[in-house]
């Protein structure tokens, strides 16, 4: 038995929380579980507490039921799921000050071990593969492992990202069988823009620059800019992943603001720029070839630190051949 099946044995409330600005491996992690719960554990009382996702998952079971504000209901188990630290929970962190008992599940190498008890597989393509590790398979139904295939789909690019395993593929394969609409949910939930979102990624693609001898690209996009458009970071997807496609590039860098000279940044990498080291350095995480985290100052303060630390670790590469 797994240790969230015999922490579920062994309550009577549980709560998931889930890191902000939730992408699809954090919706799928949180309802896949919230559903395996209300499924197999039916006197359990649960509830999943996130900030609003893009409606592009609205697909998924359990959506519409996403608590977006805190209240002052109490829980005996806190189930945290694909969040590195106590940080990336948010406002939320409070149900997890509140419960008697933790867990986190997460793939993160930056993991930082907040809650009582801590699942973590950087090996994991993503934390929907580690919550299937954690559930009895035969039990996962359709709506389950739409969820579950969701998270892995995200987090691995469509199993294009080097945290794609032969263990990933075969989950997935898994998770078909349940019947899952694979083919919709790539095309619906990963690839389908709206007219407004390919217009602030066309912005963003020409207006980037590439810097470091074309080793590097960044771009970014500006408060004004966004109330120009009408999106919001929910609306950003893909475009640090386009960033990274780049002819000749190995690090890709996209921000955009998010108040007063602030700005969330995404980083990725091809093969040599650890980006989790240089995201972890400024307060964030991830993995290491995607990575992320939110700095203050001047579009032109951001790169410039970030570029130290890319470059510093590109000068070490060629130094080692």
């Amino acid at each position: 038995m797994t240790l969230l099946e015999r922490m579920l044995m062994n309550t009577d409330s549980a709560v998931i929380l889930g890191h902000v600005r939730p992408d699809g491996d954090c919706v799928g992690a949180a309802l896949g579980l919230y559903s395996y719960i209300r499924s197999c554990y039916p006197a359990i009382r649960t509830a999943v507490y996130l900030e609003e996702a893009s409606p592009k998952f609205s697909y998924l079971k359990g959506f519409d039921e996403i608590r977006h504000q805190t209240d002052e209901e109490s829980w005996r188990l806190c189930i945290c799921v694909d969040s590195s630290d106590r940080e990336r929970l948010g406002e939320f962190v409070c149900y997890l000050d509140r419960a008697e008992a933790s867990l986190c599940l997460d793939h993160h190498v930056t993991n930082t071990g907040y809650a009582q008890h801590n699942v973590v597989d950087a090996q994991g393509s993503s934390t929907c593969e580690v919550l299937f590790g954690q559930i009895d398979e035969s039990r996962i139904d359709k709506s389950i492992a739409e969820c579950l295939y969701t998270g892995i789909v995200h987090d691995t690019g469509v199993f294009k990202y080097s945290c794609t395993s032969p263990r990933t593929m075969e989950i997935a394969g898994r998770l078909m069988g349940k019947g899952v609409d694979f083919g919709s949910i790539i095309d619906d939930s990963f690839y389908r823009k709206t007219y407004i979102q390919n217009q602030i990624l066309g912005r963003a693609l020409l207006e980037s620059i590439t810097f470091l001898d074309g080793r590097c690209i960044f771009s970014a996009i500006r408060q004004n800019v966004m109330e120009l458009y009408g999106v919001d970071g929910r609306d950003m997807d893909g475009i640090i992943d386009q960033l990274r496609l780049t002819e000749g590039v190995e690090a890709a860098i996209f921000l955009y603001q998010t108040g007063a000279q602030e700005y969330k940044v995404s980083l990725r990498s091809q093969s040599i720029v650890d980006v989790s080291k240089i995201a972890a350095f400024f307060g964030g995480g991830g993995h290491v070839r995607a990575a992320g985290c939110t700095m203050s100052g001047s579009i032109h303060d951001v790169i410039n630190n970030l570029s130290l630390h890319i470059a510093k670790q590109l000068e070490e590469r060629e130094q080692e051949e």
